[in-house]
């Protein structure tokens, strides 16, 4: 009999929550049969829909099996916690913008063998000691290196080695603004520059988008009226709408920040994962641009690793300064993995699995999705998808918490008014079939409205 007095959300999730519990605890064993869903309904004050919705979902997780005419059993195996949900969180998240992690890409294992090959070289203990706030030499040569690919030859005096992109941008605004300047942004712009700028007092200037991303006029009006010290923007795959500019729009957007005296931060956080797309703007314009790229999204969050390349030497030492005040350092350790991984291949290979992962998905999501608006990048981790006229911002997002979908409104990323949509991320869920369940409930949800849910939850 499932414990579910105390448990909140649809009940049937909270009988498939108290099913895996049982399991992983031992309460339950391999082999142990059901009772049957109508006695169970009945015991527990439910529904029979109900229960054979909880049994359908604990099925799908792998919990339990069903055999005709002698009921559910529990599975010889319970599944891997890993491929189960944290208690308490979302059954699929749709919210966490992260490249998924398929099989292919052999990240537990690579990570467990790359760190011991670094500190089993012949200076690994180098890498449990302090380095400078620039990076190691080493490590910027390897990512000069990577960088190369998409940037052409980059000056190692010009690389900067951060842990993280939100570590870099953060430090690169230092440099760039105080208390009351202002940086022209995307009228939907990244949630964490937000946050930078709201703990800096920068003031942020929201510049109209089209298809392809910043609109060089609005922002050349932008900058007479308001002087900027910079411009901000993700030209790759564009977080939340995924607009990719073009080469001539990032040629244009180079040419009106030339003009008018300002530098550009160019974002390339998703850079390394479409097979082409156009050069960087700081190819373009490396004399005002401060390019950042990371390895969260075509790697993983948990190298914590990311490159900075600034406009010249002075920059780099101006920069330097604000890290070693922040953060001292990058870890050296995640560091020289990354590097490894950059010199023997790896980095490349994980790359091309999450690539194939991410565009399989976003099959899934076309096919899914199919009659509902939305933008997407085929090789991107999420989409932009503008709710129905049925639907309100608030209420999907209160619906999708109670059938278990966790999503990203519009609000998050404006700077201004928020249209009314959502970001939907397709790279959290734990394989294909999540995924699928969760973007076959959103779309049930969007085309049947509001008064949808009361059959779905």
């Amino acid at each position: 009999m499932p414990q579910i007095q105390n448990e909140s959300g649809p009940k049937y999730l909270a009988i498939a929550g108290a099913l895996l519990a049982d399991v992983q605890s031992g309460r339950l064993k391999p082999g142990h049969r059901l009772p049957p869903q109508r006695q169970l309904a009945k015991e527990l004050g439910v529904d029979l829909t109900t229960v054979t919705r909880a049994f359908n979902e604990a099925r799908k997780m792998g919990l339990i099996e069903a055999n005709t005419g002698r009921g559910s059993y529990v599975r010889g195996k319970a599944p891997e916690r890993d491929n189960i949900a944290p208690a308490g969180s979302p059954v699929i998240d749709l919210s966490m913008n992260m490249p998924p992690q398929p099989s292919a890409a052999k990240l537990r294992e690579r990570i467990q063998e790359g760190i011991a090959g670094v500190l089993s070289s012949p200076h690994g203990l180098m890498h449990l000691h302090y380095q400078e706030s620039v990076g190691a030499g080493p490590d910027r040569t390897a990512a000069a290196r990577w960088l190369s690919a998409r940037l052409g030859s980059v000056p190692v005096d010009r690389v900067v080695v951060t842990s993280g992109a939100q570590a870099a941008l953060y430090a690169v605004v230092r440099v760039m603004a105080g208390p009351g300047d202002a940086i022209c942004v995307p009228d939907l712009t990244y949630p964490g520059l937000r946050a930078i700028a709201e703990q800096l007092k920068v003031r942020l200037v929201p510049i109209t988008m089209d298809r392809e991303g910043l609109d060089p006029a609005a922002l050349e009006e932008a900058c007479r009226r308001e002087s900027p010290k910079a411009v901000y923007c993700v030209p790759t795959i564009h977080n939340p709408t995924t607009a990719t500019m073009s080469a001539k729009r990032r040629e244009a957007i180079a040419e009106v920040a030339r003009q008018q005296g300002i530098a550009i931060i160019e974002d390339d956080a998703y850079g390394a994962l479409p097979r082409q797309v156009p050069a960087p703007i700081v190819a373009v314009a490396p004399e005002i641009t401060w390019h950042i790229a990371t390895l969260s999204k075509c790697v993983t969050p948990a190298l914590r690793t990311a490159y900075v390349v600034t406009p010249g030497l002075a920059d780099t030492l101006r920069l330097a300064a604000e890290i070693r005040a922040m953060s001292l350092m990058m870890p050296p350790l995640m560091a020289a993995l990354a590097s490894k991984w950059i010199l023997d291949g790896t980095l490349d290979a994980i790359t091309a699995a999450i690539r194939e992962e991410s565009a399989a998905r976003q099959a899934v999501a076309q096919q899914v999705l199919q009659g509902l608006e939305f933008q997407a990048h085929p090789e991107g981790h999420h989409l932009w998808l503008t709710l129905p006229e049925r639907w309100r911002r608030a209420d999907l997002n209160l619906y999708a918490r109670q059938s278990g979908l966790a999503l990203v409104p519009s609000e998050a990323f404006a700077v201004g008014p928020a249209p009314d949509a959502i970001r939907v991320s397709l790279g959290a869920a734990q394989n294909q079939a999540v995924l699928e369940r969760g973007l076959n409930l959103l779309a049930t949800v969007l085309s049947h409205g509001p008064s949808a849910l009361s059959s779905i939850v």
